[in-house]
C-alpha cells in the first residue's frame, strides 16, 4: 500500500482555515484547534486509496475537507457492500483502543484533501474528556443514525429509491451537483446487478431528473429525487457540530 502523499507544512493560520473545512474540527474553539494544530497533518486522498482495510490496525484518524469516504463490508466472497459515507461532516478510522483492528475498509471515493491525527494522540485527546471528545460522541450517535437508515432502506425499498439515495448522501457531501461515479460503481456499493441500475437511472434521466454520461451523473432536480427517494433518505446531512461552538478565524 503506497504512502499518502502530505503537503508542504503551510502557515498556521491558513492550516487553521483549512481545518476549518472539517466540521468536525470547526466546531472547535480556536485554542482547542490549536492544541491540536502540531499533530494535524494534511494530506492528499487520491480516488480508490485505501486508508485502511478490514482487520488492519488503524494507524490514523482522518478528518476529510472535500474528499468523500466510503466505508465498505467485505463478504467472505471478496463482495464489498457499502455501509456508510462520510465527508467533511465526519471523521474516519476512530479506534479508542491499542488492540483495536479496523472492522471495515475505507475508500477513497471522490478525490480530494483531509487532516490525519495519529489515532494514539486522538484516544490521548478522547479520554481527556474535552470537546473533541464531545464532538466525536455526538458524530457517532448520527452514524448509527445513518446505519440504521441504511440497513432499513437495503430492506424495504426500490432499486430507485436506493439509487437516489446514493446520489443524494454524495451530493450532501459534494461541491457541486456533479458526481464521478460509474453504474458498475453504484451496484457493487449497494449490493446488486448492473442492470438494474441502468434501469433505474435511464428512467430518472428519462423524467428530467439526472443526466448520465460515461462515469459522470449530473442532478438536475434534487427536490424531485428526495421525493422519489421517500423515506430511504431522511434529508440532507445533519450536522454533528452545534453552530454555536463554530468560530470564525
Amino acid at each position: 500500500m503506497n504512502a499518502l502523499h502530505t503537503t508542504p507544512a503551510a502557515a498556521p493560520q491558513i492550516s487553521l482555515i483549512g481545518a476549518q473545512q472539517n466540521d468536525l474540527l470547526r466546531a472547535l474553539s480556536r485554542d482547542d484547534l490549536l492544541a491540536l494544530f502540531a499533530s494535524l497533518e494534511l494530506v492528499t486522498l487520491p480516488e480508490g486509496k485505501h486508508l485502511f482495510d478490514y482487520g488492519d490496525a488503524v494507524e490514523y484518524t482522518y478528518f476529510p475537507t472535500n474528499a468523500i469516504i466510503s466505508l465498505q463490508y467485505v463478504m467472505e466472497d471478496g463482495a464489498t457492500t457499502e455501509i456508510a459515507v462520510v465527508g467533511r461532516e465526519g471523521v474516519v478510522g476512530v479506534a479508542l483502543h491499542p488492540t483495536e483492528r479496523a472492522s471495515y475498509a475505507a475508500v477513497v471515493q471522490t478525490a480530494g484533501y483531509g487532516y490525519r491525527l495519529k489515532t494514539a494522540m486522538l484516544r490521548e485527546v478522547f479520554y481527556s474528556g474535552g470537546p473533541l471528545a464531545q464532538q466525536l460522541m455526538r458524530y457517532t450517535s448520527m452514524m448509527f443514525a445513518q446505519l440504521a437508515q441504511s440497513v432499513a432502506g437495503s430492506r424495504h425499498t426500490s432499486i430507485e429509491q436506493k439509487l437516489c439515495r446514493w446520489l443524494l448522501e454524495r451530493l450532501d457531501r459534494s461541491l457541486s451537483n456533479e458526481l464521478k461515479v460509474t453504474q458498475e460503481m453504484i451496484a457493487n456499493m449497494l449490493g446488486v446487478r448492473r442492470e438494474s441500475i441502468t434501469g433505474a437511472a435511464g428512467k430518472l434521466a428519462q423524467e428530467g431528473l439526472i443526466i448520465y454520461r460515461r462515469g459522470l451523473v449530473t442532478v438536475l432536480d434534487r427536490e424531485a429525487m428526495e421525493r422519489r427517494a421517500g423515506s430511504c433518505y431522511q434529508g440532507r446531512i445533519i450536522n454533528a457540530a452545534p453552530a454555536q461552538q463554530r468560530y470564525a478565524a
